[in-house]
C-alpha cells in the first residue's frame, strides 16, 4: 500500500495556506491538510494539483462542515481530495464507497480504546490507519499485525528518532506539521 503514497514516508501536516505553499515547491507528492474553512478548501486542493501534489484532508478538522457521510459525500464529489481522514467510521466508509484513499484516524489512550479500534477497523477495513500519538512503536507495530491494514504513525513525532522508530516498527509513513522533519 505504501505504492499508492508514492513511498513518500513522511506527510507533511499543513494547516496555514504560507505552509500549503511550502510544500507545492517541495519534493513530496502528499500532504496532509489539517482542515481549514470550508470555503477554502477546493481552491487549495486546486492549487496542489496544479503543482502536481496530492491532498489528504483531515474531514473532522474543517471550519464550517459537519463532519458525517454528507460531508464526506461533498468532499468527495466537490472538493476532490486524493483521501479523507477522520475518527469517524461513516466518513471512512463514505470514502471508500467513492473511491478516494480513506485513512482511519485512531486516538489510542488507553487498552479499551485500542481494543474498541479494532472492532471498527475489522468493520470498516480502511486504506490506512493513523495511530496517535505515532512515538509509540510497540503499539504501531501491534495494530499492524492484528489488522493487516498499512500504518500511518501521527501525533508528537518530534524528532528524526521518533520518525526512525514509528517506520521501523512498520509504519508506512508518519505525518507531522514539523518542518525540519519534512525533508529528513
Amino acid at each position: 500500500m505504501s505504492l499508492l503514497l508514492n513511498g513518500q514516508n513522511v506527510l507533511p501536516a499543513v494547516h496555514k495556506v504560507k505552509d500549503v505553499e511550502a510544500v507545492l515547491t517541495s519534493p513530496f507528492s502528499y500532504m496532509v491538510l489539517l482542515g481549514g474553512h470550508l470555503g477554502q478548501l477546493k481552491n487549495i486542493v486546486d492549487l496542489a494539483g496544479q503543482h502536481g501534489k496530492k491532498v489528504l484532508l483531515h474531514a473532522d478538522l474543517i471550519d464550517g462542515l459537519k463532519n458525517d457521510e454528507y460531508a464526506a459525500e461533498f468532499l468527495c464529489q466537490s472538493i476532490r481530495p486524493a483521501g479523507i481522514i477522520s475518527t469517524r467510521a461513516s466518513v471512512i466508509g463514505r470514502t471508500k464507497q467513492n473511491g478516494l484513499i480513506a485513512i482511519q484516524r485512531l486516538f489510542l489512550i488507553d487498552s479499551d480504546a485500542l481494543e474498541r479500534s479494532y472492532t471498527v477497523l475489522d468493520k470498516n477495513r480502511p486504506d490506512y490507519i493513523e495511530v496517535l500519538p505515532g512515538v509509540i512503536p510497540d503499539i504501531i507495530r501491534e495494530v499492524k499485525e492484528r489488522s493487516g491494514i498499512p500504518i500511518i504513525a501521527g501525533g508528537l513525532i518530534r524528532t528524526q528518532d521518533h520518525v526512525r522508530q514509528a517506520l521501523d516498527a512498520g509504519a508506512s509513513a508518519i505525518t507531522t506539521s514539523r518542518k525540519e522533519l519534512w525533508l529528513s
